[in-house]
C-alpha cells in the first residue's frame, strides 16, 4: 500500500504546492485542491478520466455521493492502486488544480 508519506513527498516535491488540513485530513493545494485524504487508506484526486477508471477497476477508484457536484473528483483505494499510476493520477491532478500550464 502507498503510504501518506510518499504521496506527500510526491505532492510537495511539484512546484507550488502546499499542504494544509481540509476537514481535518491532510491536503495538497497547487491553485485549488489537488489531493486530500479522504479516509483511511482512501485518497481523494482530480480525474477527468474518472468515469473510465471506476468502469476499469471498480475496488480500486470510486466516488460517493458526496462528489456527484465534482465531476472530477475520484476517489483511490490505496491498498489497490499500482504505485506507478498513482504518481500519474497524482501528476494529473496537479494540472488540474491549476499550477502547471498556467500562463507566467
Amino acid at each position: 500500500m502507498v503510504g501518506i508519506e510518499n504521496i506527500r513527498d510526491q505532492c510537495l516535491a511539484m512546484p507550488g504546492v502546499t499542504e494544509r488540513l481540509s476537514w481535518g485530513q491532510p491536503a495538497w493545494f497547487a491553485r485549488t485542491l489537488m489531493a486530500r485524504v479522504w479516509d483511511d487508506g482512501v485518497l481523494t484526486v482530480k480525474s477527468a478520466e474518472r468515469e473510465a477508471l471506476a468502469a476499469m477497476a471498480p475496488d480500486t477508484f470510486f466516488w460517493t455521493g458526496h462528489h456527484e457536484r465534482s465531476p472530477l473528483l475520484v476517489l483511490i483505494r490505496l491498498d489497490t492502486v499500482d504505485p506507478e499510476q498513482l504518481s500519474e493520477l497524482l501528476a494529473d491532478s496537479y494540472r488540474l488544480a491549476g499550477r502547471h500550464g498556467r500562463n507566467r
